[in-house]
């Protein structure tokens, strides 16, 4: 009862410091939402692409690709490496930025009232002296066929072409299980002053004895006037 108090703590304070934190964040992207589990053995080979919409200030659309490899390292850890392009109306992809990602899970699925992991992340960009560096709560909570997943993330940006800077972010994904090839959600996105809310459907093939091939494609609509009018996020992992 003491652990599951203390989660439930953490989880709350977790959260008041996101949502203050958003309040003076600039940053903005409808991204994908992160599960809290790791599968012992498990190599990942990724590619996922965000496409927004011109906005209010009249920007062009652009489109961010991430292309990764990945790989579980025992049972509690999982780590990433990203290469990020980025496409601007009527420009070719350009390479843009490099990412290492990692993933702990910190409890067993089902040993507490949610499952927990933690995220974190180190981004440089191409040919700039600007990094990034992130870390976050990741939390699900299966309630029947239906489960929700919440990540609060806090980026702190430094370098000598930007200007120094702490943000924030909170995406809610609720999906509905109705079978492991379609599930069905909706997703919540949210920083300062960008908001954006919309369907996301997901699901996995199953390739053979531990191959697997997951699929997403999801349409999100701004809910804020510095939020692009839509974004639409598609992505493809091939798991072995």
């Amino acid at each position: 009862m003491g652990n599951k108090i203390l989660f439930s703590h953490a989880f709350v304070y977790l959260l008041l410091v996101v949502v203050s934190a958003a309040s003076w964040a600039d940053g903005f992207t409808v991204d994908k939402v992160y599960h809290p589990y790791v599968e012992a053995m498990e190599q990942e080979i990724e590619w996922r692409v965000v496409a927004q919409s011109g906005e209010s200030t009249n920007k062009p659309r652009s489109q961010l690709h991430r292309f990764a490899y990945g790989r579980a390292f025992g049972d509690r850890w999982f780590g990433e490496f990203y290469v990020v392009g980025e496409k601007d109306q009527d420009e070719s992809l350009e390479v843009s930025a490099y990412e290492i990602e990692a993933i702990y899970q910190l409890s067993e699925q089902g040993e507490y009232w949610a499952d927990w992991g933690l995220i974190f992340e180190l981004e440089k960009e191409d040919g700039l002296d600007i990094w990034e560096a992130g870390s976050g709560i990741l939390v699900e909570k299966e309630h029947g066929r239906w489960s929700t997943t919440a990540n609060l993330l806090i980026v702190q940006e430094w370098g000598q072409d930007i200007d120094d800077e702490i943000e924030s972010s909170l995406a809610v994904q609720t999906r509905y299980r109705y079978s492991a090839l379609f599930e069905p959600a909706i997703e919540f996105h949210s920083a300062q002053n960008s908001k954006a809310l919309g369907p996301v459907f997901l699901g996995d093939i199953r390739l053979g004895s531990r191959r697997n091939l997951h699929w997403e494609l999801g349409a999100f609509a701004g809910l804020e006037s510095d939020t692009p009018d839509y974004s639409f996020r598609g992505g493809i992992e091939f798991e072995f």
